[in-house]
């Protein structure tokens, strides 16, 4: 590392990362299979619920082999996901002129995680919990619960799908193709990040940590 970086995360958070973002993929792509009637015939020998299946189970597992490796860091992000304040409002007032126009003139300061990563944070934690019970229910008790209940079931898991899947792909496009994210792919390939960038998108936290190393 250059004194020209910053470490943004460490690589077991960026194996997190590609593993769930990986496992939410063929989640996603087997989900459609199963989502749309015009797309069945993919679905023939079942393979797509195979692969469905599969993929839960990577899911669910991978957060919680991270939790019992690391809960102080789960902690944290938790913590950050949860706690919002002034900073927040400011981010929520800020952002059409930040993503539309490019204008970062009026955003206050960030944490390690900004306004818009605790949303994404918010709905893969609500959501990751909602796909956990709501598959569990269709997968394990679908010989024996009440079909009103699977058929709820159903509805749950597909709006926490549409929703999910729609909020995936403005991760994607913020993340790789935004011009103001120019860094945002290689924090979490490197999981290193500029000081001009961390300045500009994270100053609250920049500095918290200059201040610690002084």
């Amino acid at each position: 590392m250059t004194h020209h970086e910053v470490e943004k995360y460490k690589k077991s958070i960026r194996v997190l990362h590609w593993v769930h973002t990986a496992a939410f993929v063929f989640l996603f792509i087997s989900g459609i299979i199963l989502f749309i009637p015009q797309l069945g015939f993919l679905a023939v020998d079942g393979w797509t619920r195979l692969i469905h299946r599969i993929f839960a189970v990577i899911f669910i597992v991978a957060p919680i082999i991270y939790l019992i490796i690391d809960p102080k860091s789960v902690g944290r992000g938790l913590k950050q996901a949860f706690t919002w304040g002034s900073e927040d409002i400011g981010w929520l007032k800020a952002a059409p002129r930040v993503y539309f126009l490019s204008d970062e003139s009026t955003l206050p300061p960030q944490g390690s995680m900004n306004t818009g990563q605790k949303m994404w944070w918010f709905i893969v934690i609500v959501f990751g919990f909602i796909f956990a019970i709501t598959g569990a229910i269709l997968w394990f008790a679908k010989l024996t619960a009440a079909p009103a209940l699977l058929q709820w079931m159903v509805f749950i898991h597909d709006i926490a799908f549409i929703v999910s899947g729609a909020m995936l792909f403005v991760h994607i496009y913020l993340g790789v193709w935004h011009p103001l994210m120019t860094e945002a792919w290689d924090s979490m390939t490197s999981g290193k990040i500029s000081v001009e960038y961390a300045k500009a998108h994270h100053g609250k936290w920049y500095k918290e940590i200059s201040k610690s190393k002084e």
